[in-house]
């Protein structure tokens, strides 16, 4: 299935009318999903219409079920205390955003643009010179790295002791590799 061809698309309409107008907007959208997207095999769309207290108005339901090869999207916007949809354009405009990230990101890992976080070199306090203006870090693989005491972040170069671990950014020095960005590791971080 191409953008070309049109997506086979269901509208339901509960507790309201059906619209020519919404039904257009929702066509429109998903049209702009198949741009974006080219191979959408099928794509549902539930507006419901929730009645609540005369005083706050009626509150929209919109919930997307797009099929693509493999998968199953689904996607909604509910009507909640922080954000009431009395709007259906603005229930409809929330949904098709919430559902365009979830291509997006359904095509960063098929084209394998993953967002991979580098694990964080870590190591141990190994020495802290007299003068206490630097100090030296064991990696995990047994290497030595000098550390200035303007490196450190977020701790007193005053407080830390041999034997604090510790997560940094190893860069090329005037000596061979150096730690920068230093700062011990928190309670509640655990190497690994």
């Amino acid at each position: 299935m191409n953008a070309a061809q049109p997506i086979p698309l269901q509208i339901n309409f509960r507790n309201l009318e059906t619209s020519e107008a919404v039904e257009a907007k929702v066509r429109e959208k998903v049209n702009k999903l198949g741009h974006f997207y080219p191979t959408i095999n099928s794509c549902r769309v539930v507006i419901e219409q929730r009645h609540r207290h005369h005083t706050q108005g009626n509150h929209f339901h919109v919930r997307i079920d797009l099929k693509v090869p493999g998968h199953e999207l689904i996607a909604g916007r509910e009507p909640d205390q922080n954000h009431a949809y009395t709007d259906v354009y603005v229930a409809l405009r929330d949904a098709f955003d919430a559902m365009r990230r979830q291509l997006e990101d359904l095509a960063r890992n098929q084209q394998g643009h993953v967002k991979r976080h580098e694990e964080k070199r870590h190591g141990h306090i190994t020495e802290i010179a007299p003068d206490k203006t630097f100090g030296r870090i064991e990696s995990v693989d047994g290497r030595w790295l000098y550390f200035h005491r303007n490196s450190l972040i977020g701790e007193d170069f005053d407080k830390l002791q041999v034997g604090t671990p510790v997560y940094y950014v190893e860069d090329m020095g005037d000596e061979g590799p150096q730690a920068s960005s230093v700062y011990p590791v928190g309670k509640h971080h655990i190497l690994v």
